[in-house]
């Protein structure tokens, strides 16, 4: 069975908001994340990063050389490399703000999706040992899924003709929810492992988040007036291990975190207890995120407790 702490993707950080979630400015992608950041999260006690990218992204001159950089930069500071496809034509996570749609119907559009993943299979997957490939960013609807299943296995056969034994993540319904990694289908080979998301419980990660109906952001909660507990986590994550258990496979979770509105001393008992879990059950995972949108762990205001926090990861 895979060991993701052996291979170097067991503790990492997202660097969301360069490649994906943004203008792609070439200016602002420039200064975003530099060689200092790099230098600076090499010494994070973490042994990889995982890096969102749009599709948007290949439709720059440069786009596909932007990527390289990165994964060798990466490279020179002994870190590996997620390489994850965050927006692909038709879909995104975020819809209301994307206005993307019609992935899951428009052959079209999953060729697109194919293709993409085929130039990155070719131009990476040779390199098996320091990137993996994470197929596409939370899936969100229930309805959704019997179509995802099918252009996962087509996806993944096709990155297969370049890179035989890459990693390849893949994450269910629900925003990669861990209680729909259950419907996803068996893995395709031993080199396939199952991928979820956990902001959980929600209303405490997300508070004064002001993007979502689902929050109020005048709300406010101290984790001593929460549930959460190491037991919170084992039953949220618990038919997820299974899964992966049953067929031979590992469980990764490609983003977790806390708002950094939150108090630090709460963002901090927070990471402590999920890590416990992580650690418990050998989940490889990636906090959200380095650097700014709404969830940096480079913020200023956790300075305090930034030290103990990285212990945590």
């Amino acid at each position: 069975m895979l060991n993701l702490e052996q291979r170097g993707f067991y503790k990492g950080v997202n660097l969301g908001g360069w490649f994906s979630q943004c203008d792609y400015n070439p200016e602002k992608m420039d200064r975003f994340i530099t060689e200092q950041d790099f230098k600076m999260i090499s010494t994070w006690g973490v042994d990889h990063v995982r890096i969102p990218v749009d599709y948007n992204i290949l439709d720059l001159d440069d786009g596909l050389l932007r990527i390289d950089k990165a994964i060798a930069m990466c490279k020179a500071y002994g870190l590996h490399t997620v390489l994850d496809l965050h927006k692909t034509i038709g879909f995104s996570f975020d819809n209301y703000a994307e206005h993307e749609e019609g992935f899951f119907e428009n052959k079209i559009y999953q060729e697109h999706f194919y293709n993409i993943w085929e130039c990155f299979a070719e131009r990476y997957g040779q390199d098996s040992q320091q990137v993996a490939f994470e197929l596409l960013n939370e899936v969100t609807e229930k309805c959704y899924l019997p179509a995802w299943n099918k252009i996962a296995n087509t996806c993944i056969q096709r990155i297969r003709k370049f890179a035989p034994d890459v990693l390849i993540l893949v994450g269910s319904y629900e925003n990669n929810s861990p209680e729909t990694v259950k419907y996803l289908n068996p893995p395709y080979d031993q080199h396939v492992i199952y991928n979820m998301h956990c902001y959980e419980p929600l209303k405490f990660t997300h508070q004064g988040a002001y993007w979502t109906d689902k929050i109020n952001p005048d709300e406010r909660f101290r984790f001593s007036e929460s549930n959460i507990t190491e037991n919170y986590f084992e039953q949220l994550f618990a038919s997820a291990i299974a899964k992966a258990q049953e067929n031979h496979t590992v469980l990764y979770c490609g983003e977790y975190g806390m708002i950094d509105r939150a108090e630090p001393e709460d963002i901090l008992k927070w990471f402590q207890v999920i890590h416990k879990v992580f650690e418990t059950y050998k989940i490889g995972r990636c906090a959200w995120n380095y650097k700014e949108l709404d969830f940096g762990l480079s913020n200023p205001r956790l300075n305090g407790i930034r030290e103990e926090l990285l212990k945590n990861l």
